[in-house]
C-alpha cells in the first residue's frame, strides 16, 4: 500500500467533508500520487470522438471547482470530470451533508451542488495546461427562476475551456431536479441546448455532450431518455448518478440518511440500467458510460460488457485512497486479455 493510500485511510479519522477538502488542498500542493506507467494499449477508448488514453475516469463530485484535473489526470485516469457547477456560487445544503457507510464501503451525500460558481470554475480551466481530456459538468441554481437558462449559460461560458460537458439532471439533492427527466422537460432543456450549440459549433467547433441521469427510472423512461437525446443532436448518456434506493443489504447505521447512495450498492442497479440503456440505444450510435459502484477491474468490466465505452470512478477512492485507479487499470486490462478481448471496444455490450 503506497503512501497515498495510508493517508488517505488516515483522513478516515476526521469528518468526511473536512477530509475531501484537506485532500483537494493536498493535490493542489503538488502530494498527489503520480502513474509514471504508460497505459496499456488495450485500455485506450474513444469517447464521442475523444480519444482517452484510458477508458478510466474521475466523475464528479470529486473536483466541483476545477482545482485538480491536472493532478488527477497524473494519477492515472485517463479523463477527468470536473463540477457540478452552477452559474452562481451556491453553500449548498447544511452539514452534515456527507456520510461514510464504512460496513458497507458506500457514501450518502446531500451536498447540494455546492460550488463557487461559473466565473471561478472558468478562470481555473482557462490556466489549465491541456495535457489530457476534462469535461464540465454542468447544473442549475437551486433558485434559478430559469432553471433550464443556468444550462444554456454554463454551456456557453464553458465552450472553449471544457473538452466535453455532462448536462446534470438526475442529482437527488436539488429539490426538483430530476423532473427534468420527464418528456416534456427533456425536450425543452435538449431544444434550448441544440440552439445555444449551433453557433458556438460554428464558431469553435464541436464538444461532446452527454447526459447524466438517474439509475432509479421507470419501465418506458429508458427509451424516452435515449429517443429524446438522439434526436436532439446529444452524443450521450452517462448511467448513472446516486441512487435514492436503499438496499436491503445495507448495514451501516448511517442508511436511512437521506441523500443518494453511492458504492458497492449501487452497482448491480446502476449496471442494470445501463444495459437497459445499451439494448435502447441499438441503431441510434451514443457513447455510453457507466459509473456507479466500481471499485475493481472486474467492476468495470461488468459496466463495459453492459454497453460502457468507458467508466467513471469516485466513492471507492473514499475507502482505496487515489491508488485505486492504478489498480483499477492493471486488473482491467488482465481480464480483458484473459476474455479474449484485444481492445475495450471489442468488449462492450457483450454481456
Amino acid at each position: 500500500m503506497s503512501l497515498h493510500d495510508l493517508a488517505a485511510r488516515a483522513l478516515h479519522l476526521l469528518d468526511p467533508e473536512d477530509a475531501h477538502g484537506l485532500t483537494i488542498q493536498a493535490l493542489k500542493a503538488g502530494l498527489g500520487p503520480v502513474d509514471r506507467t504508460p497505459d496499456d494499449p488495450i485500455l485506450g477508448a474513444t469517447l464521442a470522438g475523444l480519444a482517452v488514453p484510458n477508458c478510466i475516469g474521475l466523475a464528479a463530485g470529486f473536483d466541483k471547482n476545477a482545482e485538480v484535473p491536472e493532478a488527477m489526470l497524473r494519477a492515472g485516469f485517463g479523463f477527468v470530470e470536473c463540477g457540478t457547477v452552477t452559474p452562481l456560487p451556491q453553500a449548498g445544503n447544511p452539514r452534515p451533508r456527507l456520510f461514510r457507510l464504512s460496513e458497507d464501503r458506500a457514501v450518502i451525500n446531500r451536498m447540494g451542488f455546492n460550488n463557487a460558481g461559473l466565473e471561478p470554475f472558468a478562470a481555473r480551466l482557462a490556466r489549465q495546461p491541456r495535457r489530457g481530456v476534462v469535461g464540465a459538468n454542468i447544473g442549475a441554481n437551486k433558485d434559478a427562476a430559469d432553471r433550464i437558462g443556468d444550462y444554456v449559460t454554463g454551456l456557453e461560458r464553458l465552450w472553449t475551456l471544457a473538452d466535453y460537458f455532462t448536462v446534470n439532471i438526475s442529482s437527488p439533492n436539488t429539490p426538483g431536479l430530476r423532473a427534468l427527466q420527464t418528456k416534456a422537460a427533456l425536450e425543452e432543456l435538449l431544444g434550448r441546448l441544440a440552439e445555444s450549440r449551433l453557433p458556438l459549433t460554428a464558431t469553435f467547433g464541436p464538444r461532446p455532450v452527454l447526459l447524466k441521469v438517474a439509475p432509479d427510472l421507470e419501465d418506458g423512461e429508458v427509451e424516452t431518455i435515449v429517443d429524446t437525446v438522439a434526436r436532439f443532436g446529444l452524443d450521450g448518456v452517462i448511467v448513472s448518478n446516486t441512487t435514492i434506493s436503499r438496499p436491503d443489504s445495507l448495514r451501516s447505521p448511517l442508511r436511512a440518511e437521506a441523500g443518494g447512495l453511492s458504492g458497492p450498492p449501487l452497482m448491480s442497479l446502476s449496471t442494470a440500467m445501463l444495459a437497459r440503456f445499451h439494448a435502447a440505444n441499438a441503431g441510434h450510435g451514443l457513447t455510453l458510460i457507466g459509473a456507479g459502484g466500481i471499485a475493481s477491474g472486474a467492476d468495470a468490466l461488468a459496466k463495459i460488457r453492459a454497453g460502457a465505452s468507458a467508466v467513471q470512478v469516485y466513492s471507492a477512492m473514499v475507502f482505496e485512497g487515489p491508488g485505486l485507479v492504478v489498480r483499477v487499470k492493471r486488473d482491467l486490462a488482465a481480464r480483458l486479455r484473459a476474455e479474449g478481448f484485444g481492445s475495450v471496444a471489442e468488449a462492450v455490450g457483450t454481456a
